[in-house]
């Protein structure tokens, strides 16, 4: 699918990984549609980006809500072909602490962001995609999806957070087939450690430990990066169903010496 001229929704659009995404998008001629739950942070980037650049409030968790944004953005866009969901929150807790068990909450409210907030994007838009006008290869659109390496890697503490991610991979391939018939692809991306503001707020010396984690290059993954991934899984048509890890080779557990 041609970039130029597309019209895309970005979840998480405000920071990190869907602003850089944003950004890419933009650059190469697309008008898009920024999604956050955090307005200064949102609205600022869609400022920057320019008039391309269009910023809604949203809370993915909250499926009324989207509904009505989804609506409105399809109203004033016209309609749109991408939807990139990197909406999402972190939190790391073990189910029996010191401090004792953890809380219901911690979980659900994790799952309710990560899992069932692509869910509820994906619901709202479907039917919108599938009225497009499909271009010379018969496509009508395309999802892209943020997991996680936690999703087949999780570490203590990540029991929420691996099965919210876990979720969206079980996702893909089902979607996929789903919606092979109207033309739509479904496509998801496992970010390994990126340098993204919630990493942000570590310490230089806990950055650089991350870092020499990685096999090569043995840095923190660049948000831009993603989004250059993103790119090429909308040009690339044949890329359908598939969950694509970003991660330096981190799966292969092990340092660099």
């Amino acid at each position: 699918m041609e970039i130029k001229n597309s019209k895309a929704i970005v979840t998480g659009g405000g920071s990190g990984l869907g602003a850089a995404t944003a950004n890419f998008l933009v650059q190469a001629g697309a008008e898009v549609a920024l999604l956050d739950v955090d307005d200064k942070r949102g609205k600022s980037t869609a400022d920057r980006l320019g008039n391309r650049a269009h910023f809604f409030h949203l809370n993915v968790a909250d499926h009324n809500q989207v509904d009505k944004v989804i609506e409105e953005i399809n109203q004033r866009f016209g309609g749109f072909n991408v939807v990139i969901n990197c909406a999402g929150i972190g939190g790391s807790a073990r189910i029996v602490s010191k401090e004792g068990i953890v809380a219901h909450e911690w979980f659900t409210n994790i799952l309710d962001v990560n899992l069932v907030g692509t869910f509820n994007i994906i619901r709202a838009t479907a039917p919108i995609l599938m009225t497009n006008t499909p271009n010379n290869e018969g496509e009508k659109g395309v999802y892209i999806n943020t997991s996680s390496i936690a999703a087949q890697d999780g570490q203590v503490g990540q029991a929420a957070y691996s099965a919210s991610k876990g979720g969206i991979v079980s996702m893909t391939l089902t979607l996929a087939r789903e919606f092979a018939q109207e033309g739509i692809r479904v496509m998801t991306i496992l970010p390994g450690i990126m340098d993204t503001p919630l990493l942000g707020k570590l310490s230089e010396k806990v950055r650089e430990r991350l870092s020499k984690q990685v096999p090569f290059p043995p840095r923190l993954g660049r948000p831009e990066e993603f989004a250059s991934l993103v790119v090429h899984i909308i040009e690339n048509p044949y890329l359908n169903g598939e969950c694509i890890r970003l991660d330096g080779g981190l799966r292969m557990g092990f340092g660099r010496k």
